[in-house]
This record gives C-alpha cells, structure tokens and sequence, in this order.
C-alpha cells in the first residue's frame, strides 16, 4: 500500500469519527427552560427576573405557573401564580415579577408548583410541567 492510500484511508476514517452530534440525526430535546436569573428589593417588595426560553417546537399562547416561596426555615410562606403570557417559540424573553410584601432575604426556595395555563396550537396542556427545564443565577433554590 502506498502513503498516499494510507493516508487517505487515515483522513476517510478521522473525518468519520469527527462527525459532529446535529449531523447524526440527533434532534434538539424538545424543552421550556425557566432561569431565575435575579432576585432584587423592590419599591413593592421583592422583584423575580426570570429568563425563558421556549423550544418547544411551536408558540405558547399563554404559560403561567402557580410557584410556592419557601422562607429561610424552609416553610412555605405563600403560594402565587406567575403569568409569562405569550412565549413564541425559539425566543428567549426576560419577565420581571413584584412579590408585593415579600423580602428576597428570606426566601430560600421558589418551587414550581404547577402550570395553571400551557396554550399553543399543537401544544399538549402538560407539556410545560412535562418538559420543563429550570436553572438559577441567584442564591435561591429554584425547581419543580
């Protein structure tokens, strides 16, 4: 064999092994990521920045969530719901919430509850609970 079938039989089999994830048929994993990205002191109490992205594979036409606050000892202090209105699909939107009377020092955990509303066309009703993927910049514990 010459070096120049063994090298291109070398270059053949390394740009097999090479063949990135998305080129293998591998589809993107259908998901709603909710980010509590901040928790700041508010003129009304305490402000929940929330990042979402929604790759679901179609719009959302209403997403709301019912969440529960934990305070410091761990008890659930209240139970709320958060409306994200209208989430196109492959956006990423920020959501500002105002916890009236609630202090961000003392809230240890939010907790998704439920989701009170999951619309779209072609949307399943408990795809958002379903495939809900959540993460959080701040000190505060945050997921289902």
């Amino acid at each position: 064999m010459s070096l120049t079938t063994s090298l291109r039989l070398l270059t053949s089999a390394m740009s097999l092994a090479m063949v990135p994830a998305w080129a293998e048929g591998s589809a993107p994993v259908p998901a709603l990521t909710l980010e509590l990205n901040a928790a700041q002191p508010s003129d009304k109490g305490c402000r929940l920045t929330f990042l979402v992205n929604n790759n679901l594979g179609a719009d959302l036409s209403k997403a709301a969530f019912e969440i529960a606050l934990f305070n410091t000892a761990g008890v659930v202090d209240r139970l709320t719901v958060l409306d994200f209105k209208d989430l196109p699909a492959g956006k990423t939107k920020v959501t500002r919430f105002d916890l009236a009377g609630t202090d961000c020092t003392k809230v240890s955990r939010v907790l998704i509850n439920s989701a009170t509303e999951c619309a779209g066309t072609g949307v399943e009703p408990n795809a958002c609970m379903r495939k809900l993927k959540t993460d959080t910049k701040t000190g505060i514990a945050f997921g289902v």
